[in-house]
């Protein structure tokens, strides 16, 4: 379904972590079609981790401009500079060093493993549990952090590890378009036969 149905995304025709990435934090609190340019530009002036790492922390502030929730600007120079400093330029593929980069979450971390580097780990961002949430009929509110355990083990139960990245980007993807908070496309779900909800 993914393959035949995804948008096409600029951060979809790369596996490079560090475009990944970027992505990544671009996207946290922010609709897809605003990233786009954003993303688009920033790569442009920044298009690698050293680059990024070297650059004076207001023109990269100037480049986020508009994007808002500027913390993620500084935690991902931040962290470039880490990356730099401490793995060479490359970005670490492994969870312990990658997660304890500053700014980086377990959402974030779980996309750009499984992303950019095949790591088996499943996320969980809203589009996911609110599928989850009907898939499986988990009575449990999608939005009360207390219960974001729960799904994270929904999640790594219906993993396939063997294809993780793509997995992660279809279930996103498939709360997007099709399982959407409001009036979901039930009759276009691929998952639709196997719908506890």
């Amino acid at each position: 379904w993914y393959e035949t149905n995804k948008r096409n995304l600029p951060w979809r025709k790369t596996e490079d972590p560090y475009a990944v990435w970027v992505s990544e934090v671009m996207l946290q609190q922010t609709q897809v079609d605003t990233v786009i340019p954003y993303y688009e530009r920033f790569l442009i002036e920044f298009p690698d981790v050293r680059q990024l790492a070297a650059a004076d922390l207001q023109k990269v502030l100037k480049a986020w401009e508009g994007l808002g929730y500027y913390a993620r600007a500084r935690n991902l120079h931040r962290s470039a500079g880490v990356v730099c400093d401490t793995y060479g330029g490359s970005i670490p593929g492994e969870w312990k060093p990658f997660r304890a980069l500053p700014g980086v979450g377990d959402y974030i971390a779980s996309a750009v493993l499984s992303i950019a580097f095949g790591q088996p780990y499943a996320v969980v961002d809203g589009n996911v549990k609110r599928v989850l949430a009907r898939l499986l009929r988990i009575k449990a509110p999608v939005n009360a952090p207390r219960y974001h355990a729960e799904f994270k083990s929904a999640a790594d139960r219906l993993l396939d590890k063997t294809a993780a990245g793509n997995f992660n980007q279809a279930l996103m993807e498939l709360g997007a378009l099709v399982c959407t908070p409001r009036q979901p496309l039930c009759r276009q779900c691929p998952l639709e036969d196997h719908c506890l909800a």
